[in-house]
C-alpha cells in the first residue's frame, strides 16, 4: 500500500504543479488506476491469498510509439456471434469495425467488437472491445492474451485511438475462477507489443 499512495502523491503533486500534464503522466494515471483497482478488495480479481502480498501490477515502459491513430472502417450489419471464453459461457458480440494502421514497419488490422449486452447500458453504451495476441503471450504477457477497451468516435471520425499502453490482462490471468473472452485469431498478431500490463509477478 505504501508504494499505491507513493504513486498517488507523486500524480497529486504534478497535477497541481502542471496544467498540462504530459503523455505519460495519463499513462502512469492508468496504472495507478489498476493497481488501485486491484489493491480493493472489493474490486480486485486476484485470490485472497495473492491480495494479501499485492503491492503492485508490473507494466512495461511507456512507448508512445504504440499510441496509435488507426483507420476505422464500419461493418455495419455483421452478424452477432458468440465469443468463445475460458468457460462455457458465450457471450453476444458483433464485429463493430476493422481498424487498420502501420506498426513497426507492418501492416496490420484488427477487429474491434461491441458487446451486445453491454451496449444496453448507459454506463457502456459507447463501449468497444479489442483483445489481441501477440509474440509476448505465454513469456512476458498472459498467454490468452490481452484486452483493450476503446469507445466509439464521433460519427465524422474516420479514425480511432489504440493506445497499446493501456493494453491489460484479462482476469482469468489472476484468478481462473473467471470467465474471459478469447482472442479470435483474426486479432493474432505475430510481432510483440512490449507495452502495457506484463504477466502477473513478472518483474519490470
Amino acid at each position: 500500500m505504501k508504494i499505491l499512495l507513493s504513486i498517488f502523491t507523486a500524480i497529486v503533486f504534478f497535477s497541481c504543479s502542471n496544467k498540462n500534464p504530459s503523455y505519460e503522466d495519463e499513462i502512469k494515471l492508468f496504472q495507478y488506476d489498476l493497481n488501485r483497482e486491484f489493491a480493493d478488495a472489493t474490486k480486485s480479481p486476484l485470490t485472497e491469498e495473492d491480495i494479501k502480498t499485492f503491492k503492485t501490477l508490473s507494466f512495461f515502459d511507456i512507448d508512445k510509439n504504440y499510441n496509435i491513430e488507426a483507420d476505422f472502417e464500419l461493418t455495419p450489419n455483421t452478424p452477432v456471434f458468440e465469443m468463445p471464453t475460458t468457460t462455457e459461457r458465450l457471450p453476444l458480440y458483433r464485429k463493430y469495425g476493422i481498424a487498420r494502421f502501420t506498426l513497426n514497419g507492418e501492416k496490420i488490422a484488427l477487429s474491434i467488437y461491441q458487446n451486445q449486452d453491454l451496449m444496453a447500458t448507459v454506463a457502456y453504451a459507447d463501449h468497444l472491445f479489442l483483445p489481441f495476441n501477440d509474440a509476448t503471450n505465454g513469456t512476458l504477457t498472459y498467454g490468452g492474451g490481452r484486452y483493450l477497451d476503446l469507445e466509439i468516435p464521433s460519427k465524422e471520425s474516420k479514425t480511432i485511438r489504440i493506445d497499446f499502453n493501456k493494453a491489460y490482462n484479462p482476469y482469468c490471468a489472476y484468478n481462473h475462477t473467471f470467465s474471459c473472452p478469447i482472442p479470435p485469431s483474426e486479432n493474432n498478431l505475430t510481432m510483440e507489443i512490449p507495452v502495457g500490463v506484463k504477466a502477473f509477478n513478472q518483474k519490470h
